[in-house]
């Protein structure tokens, strides 16, 4: 199995200050759509603790055709929104890429890709069936240096009925991070259970709050008074080392 526990430990902490998973860019995808939607929401975040967000919008070729100069742009003017508005909050941008021949494509050109931290690269799938290309994604972004990271494994179909599919991606050195809100069972009890489960074998790696509303920031202030929570906190996560 890799072992991601020895090379990428962080400090076990009592709080998360880092949120690696979001929908914060106005008019990009099905997140915020106006910049004061995403400083209100932002706002939030600093309350409950956080003091840097890690924004990921889609990029899908059938739905978000987002480019990476167009997520950039975009970025470039919330940060300037927040500066205007004297908000002191660190905001970078990566993505969240869904496996589709589009994206393969793009690894597998040297296309220019949004990865945060250790060249960590945050992908997506349907959440039935497990993609046909999905290993030889993993194969060709490992090769490429990429750190390839599955958001939400927890409301997948394929995962959720089979723990042994966990196990062998984790095996091929994908990472996983759960998103907060999976916690709480605001998804469905199943995803909750599943949430649970790869929390209590030690298989998540990052937490994220995939918000794309307020009320997704909403569900994570919640979510901290809830034991998965915390014991999820008690794992070495990679958040605050990013």
């Amino acid at each position: 199995m890799f072992n991601w526990s020895k090379k990428e430990t962080a400090k076990n902490v009592n709080a998360l200050v880092i949120d690696i998973h979001s929908h914060l860019l106005p008019g990009l995808d099905d997140g915020v759509q106006t910049y004061e939607e995403s400083e209100d929401i932002i706002l939030h975040f600093q309350k409950i603790g956080y003091r840097k967000l890690i924004t990921s919008p889609h990029v899908m070729s059938d739905t978000f055709r987002n480019t990476t100069e167009r997520i950039l742009a975009r970025l470039a003017k919330l940060q300037t929104h927040l500066k205007n508005q004297q908000i002191d909050v660190e905001i970078q941008a990566a993505a969240e890429y869904y496996l589709d021949e589009q994206v393969y494509k793009m690894v597998d050109e040297n296309q220019k890709m949004l990865t945060f931290g250790k060249n960590y690269l945050l992908f997506e799938t349907n959440f039935l069936n497990e993609p046909f290309n999905m290993k030889d994604f993993i194969f060709l972004a490992t090769t490429k240096g990429y750190r390839p990271i599955l958001a939400h494994p927890e409301r997948y179909a394929y995962i959720q009925n089979n723990m042994d599919k966990a196990k062998d991606l984790l095996d091929r050195g994908v990472l996983f991070q759960i998103n907060i809100s999976s916690i709480t069972g605001h998804y469905s009890k199943i995803v909750q259970t599943t949430a649970q489960k790869l929390i209590d074998k030690g298989w998540v790696h990052l937490l994220g709050s995939d918000c794309h509303h307020f009320q997704h920031v909403k569900l994570v202030e919640e979510a901290q008074q809830m034991k998965y929570f915390q014991k999820a906190l008690a794992l070495p996560l990679l958040n605050n080392t990013l």
